[in-house]
């Protein structure tokens, strides 16, 4: 079970999500193409928005089970109000040298672990990539 910091962070991470306002209630955004470097007291105050008026509530950087960062944050506002002000206001906005992109998280209200994981590509492979190393043929 994650461990919750006063502030609300998990384990001293933070992950946000967010995208277009257009429709949206929730209060969870994710953010993406985070550096991995990005620790999540940086990413609360720059989720804070540029006149430092949104309340984030609470903010988790996601993570590998090696611990490195997935390069992406679900941010919790307080009201649905400041999570459609974030995206509209943060998206496309850089942050620590990266183009950052925010929208509504699309997975709230899911139990953790249960978003599924990042598509890692596929292709062919050294043996043809049909599962097979004569390519699949015989």
């Amino acid at each position: 079970m994650a461990e919750y910091g006063e502030d609300g962070a998990v384990d001293g991470q933070g992950v946000a999500y967010a995208e277009g306002a257009t429709g949206y209630s929730g209060n969870k955004v994710y953010v993406g193409n985070l550096a991995w470097s990005a620790s999540w007291q940086d990413l609360k105050d720059h989720m804070r928005g540029p006149s430092q008026d949104l309340n984030v509530a609470h903010v988790e950087i996601l993570t590998e089970a090696s611990g490195r960062s997935k390069g992406c944050a679900i941010i919790e506002y307080s009201t649905p109000e400041d999570a459609a002000r974030a995206i509209s206001e943060l998206n496309d906005v850089e942050f620590q040298g990266r183009q950052l992109f925010v929208r509504e998280d699309r997975e709230a209200g899911k139990p953790p672990g249960s978003r599924p994981a990042p598509f890692r590509g596929g292709g062919a492979g050294a043996y043809g990539g049909r599962g097979a190393y004569n390519g699949g043929r015989g």
